[in-house]
């Protein structure tokens, strides 16, 4: 039976740099990649289909594109919030950190709107019985994924998360950018933002959070399609 989770959240504030001219004049989030809707329909749908119907949306970079073109979600089966963050050249964490008061002291299922993911990805996320702070991790990624660019997980014998990062030499799993994170989560951000500054990615997050003697989770969802799409490249293999 699915864990009820009634909130999502979906990072949607960056600039897309790396795409070059294609996100000149509009959000990454917003490329297409079948001719079928935006990108970030695919974390939308699969939050939609386990039941989370309640989304904020963190927009920053040409924000009203976004909120133009999705509106209130209601095409999409679900009830859009909008949370700015204008500090959107900062650190990913910053942007979740955002979302603090809307969460409201409830866990959230937190997904990256510029990834493709499988339905199933999320319902496996939720499949489990307690609300722990839990990262997806795919131990066969796909040949989609570029591991050179890929955030590489080290695991602990209990499958907590040891260490987390791009540049790790022995790691077990690799980061699919879909978590559930509960209030605690939010308290511990909360304080390495105002210690660090705008700053703080979420790998910095994780690693104060296992710091003060926390266990972040991992969920298996190996064999769950998923695809961060950063470069014009990842573009092509997605659109092939």
């Amino acid at each position: 039976m699915l864990k009820r989770i009634k909130k999502g959240v979906i990072l949607a504030a960056g600039d897309g740099d790396r795409l070059g001219t294609l996100t000149d004049t509009c959000p990454k989030v917003l490329l297409s990649v079948d001719g079928e809707g935006p990108l970030i329909r695919y974390p939308i749908e699969a939050l939609v289909a386990s039941g989370i119907e309640q989304i904020a949306i963190v927009v920053g970079y040409l924000a009203d594109s976004i909120k133009e073109l999705l509106g209130d979600g209601r095409r999409f089966g679900a009830e859009l919030h909008y949370i700015s963050n204008l500090d959107y050249l900062g650190g990913l964490a910053v942007s979740v950190h955002k979302v603090k008061n809307w969460a409201n002291g409830e866990p959230v299922v937190l997904c990256m709107g510029d990834h493709i993911i499988d339905k199933e990805l999320v319902r496996r996320l939720l499949y489990h019985e307690t609300a722990e702070d839990t990262l997806c991790v795919d131990y066969t990624p796909s040949q989609s994924i570029n591991l050179d660019e890929a955030t590489r997980v080290a695991l602990d014998n209990d499958g907590c998360i040891k260490d987390i990062g791009k540049n790790l030499t022995r790691w077990d799993a690799v980061d699919t950018g879909v978590f559930l994170l509960t209030p605690h989560f939010f308290d511990i951000l909360d304080e390495l933002i105002n210690r660090d500054g705008n700053g703080v990615e979420m790998n910095d997050a994780i690693r104060f959070f296992i710091s003060r003697g926390n266990c972040f989770h991992t969920r298996d969802v190996s064999g769950c399609f998923w695809m961060d799409v950063d470069t014009e490249e990842d573009l092509k293999v997605a659109r092939s």
